[in-house]
Formats: C-alpha cells, structure tokens, sequence
C-alpha cells in the first residue's frame, strides 16, 4: 500500500509524539523526585485515587476552557446561537466545536486510565500521573493549534494525547497482570 505524503507526515509524527510518552514516562521515573511531586511510598488507595484526581485537575479545567470558547462563540454568533442540533456550525466554531467534541473523549479516557492505574501504582511510583497529565495537555495544545491546518498538523498533538493515555492503560494491564 503507498501512502500520500500526508499519511506519510501524520506515520511519522505519530511515532514521535509515542517516543517522545516513552522517554516522558521513563525519565519521570530515573530522574524525578516523588518527595517533590507529593509521592509517598505508604500511600493509600484512596491517597493514590486523590492524588490522580488532584494531576487531573488540568485535564478537566482544559476541557472547560475547550466548553467556554465553544459557548462564547455561540453567545455571540446569531447563526450558532440555537444550536447544533438546528445546523451545521459556522465557520467561525467549527473547529473550536471539534477541539471540543476531540477533548472531551480524549478526557474521559485520560482520567478513567490515570484512575485505573492510580490503583495499581505503588506510592512513589505515583509521580508518572502528573507526567502523564503535561503530556496530555501539551497534545491537547498542539493538537488545537494544528486542527485548522490539516491532519498531518494536529498528528502529533493528537497522538501525544492519545499515546499518553494508552501508555497509562498498557502500565495498568501490565501491573494487574503482575498481581497488583
């Protein structure tokens, strides 16, 4: 099969953005200090599910600012202001309602994946949330500044999001299947 130079563009990009989660996660744990990061080694589940709620702060807070510029455009465009159920978005919104609709699944996957794994981690092994939470934003940041421009511009964002939080899922198959 060939691919065009934009598939081509979003293969290669996506391959970095998952190079990039895997030296991410490897480096927090070499070379971050859990003290720091508020990890603990006798941290409790629930200490461990309130720290994953506390990283994923971030999370939830940019998908509200994804809802307040969706909202403030329809506050203001005659044309969007009843709705999408009653026609398409105008141009204007467009891709800010599909950064939305984007976030907004990237989000619950994030947060369910940090809050599985916060109950397989051992305490200092906690400092991989917050990591995992700047990877997730970082690709939600390029992934909107790149969505006007094409696919092989918003590769990257949406592949550091999307392999973040596969990251998280592999690491909590991995330690169950461990006995954790």
């Amino acid at each position: 099969m060939t691919f065009t130079a934009e598939q081509r563009a979003i293969a290669v990009r996506s391959g970095l953005a998952i190079l990039m989660t895997a030296v991410a996660i490897a480096s927090a744990r070499l070379w971050l200090s859990p003290p720091l990061l508020g990890a603990a080694p006798d941290m409790s589940t629930a200490d461990r599910l309130a720290y994953a709620l506390k990283a994923d702060l971030l999370v939830l807070l940019w998908l509200a600012g994804c809802l307040r510029a969706v909202a403030s455009i329809r506050f203001r465009s005659d044309a969007d202001r009843p709705g999408s159920a009653y026609g398409a978005p105008s141009p204007r919104l467009a891709v800010p309602a599909a950064v939305l609709q984007n976030s907004l699944e990237q989000t619950v996957l994030a947060v369910g994946a940090h809050l599985v794994l916060a109950t397989v981690l051992r305490g200092e092994e906690m400092i991989v949330l917050p990591v995992l939470v700047a990877l997730y934003l970082v690709g939600r940041v390029l992934f909107a500044l790149g969505y006007a421009r094409g696919a092989a511009a918003r590769a990257f964002g949406m592949a550091l999001t999307g392999a973040s939080t596969l990251g998280a899922f592999a690491m909590a198959i991995v330690l169950l299947g461990l006995g954790r």
